[in-house]
């Protein structure tokens, strides 16, 4: 298992390889906003962990496991950003709290979020979104129809 710092290292190589094909000490000083001996002593565990490739002086590259880990990690930001946008939350605040999100949840928990926004894009799902929008807007919560109908049933 990765540490937060360590994913947020693979994301920032990830990123800079895909913008311009390498990445070197000094563009990932600048993107995480740390000095440059942190980023080599940094990028010396992920190379001893096969995370990464690096030789000094020269470029970075992601190991398969590296390009994987980056992935996931990825993958979660996007999924539960996306999720707290739809909630109505700002982006601003949706972009930092993913960010601190993606690194905490275990895996099970992320396992049934993933199920429920996979559910929150069916009919059903997508109306009680639209409720709860609702609920948001006016404090105010809605009988959903299939509740009701469902009461009928019994």
């Amino acid at each position: 298992m990765t540490s937060e710092r360590k994913e947020d290292y693979l994301k920032a190589i990830d990123k800079i390889i895909s913008e311009k094909g390498y990445a070197q000490v000094k563009d990932i000083s600048r993107v995480l906003d740390v000095g440059p001996s942190s980023v080599t002593g940094m990028l010396k565990k992920l190379t001893d962990e096969n995370y990464i490739n690096y030789e000094k002086y020269g470029g970075v590259t992601l190991t398969p496991l590296g390009k994987e880990t980056a992935k996931e990690t990825k993958e979660k930001y996007t999924t539960i950003k996306d999720f707290l946008m739809a909630l109505g939350v700002s982006e601003i605040i949706a972009e930092e709290d993913a960010c601190k999100m993606e690194h905490v949840i275990a895996p099970d928990t992320y396992k049934k979020f993933l199920m429920f926004c996979e559910f929150s894009i069916t009919e059903k799902g997508t109306n009680q979104m639209e409720y709860f929008k609702r609920y948001c807007e006016t404090g105010k919560a809605e009988k959903c129809a299939c509740a009701t109908r469902l009461h009928k049933l019994e």
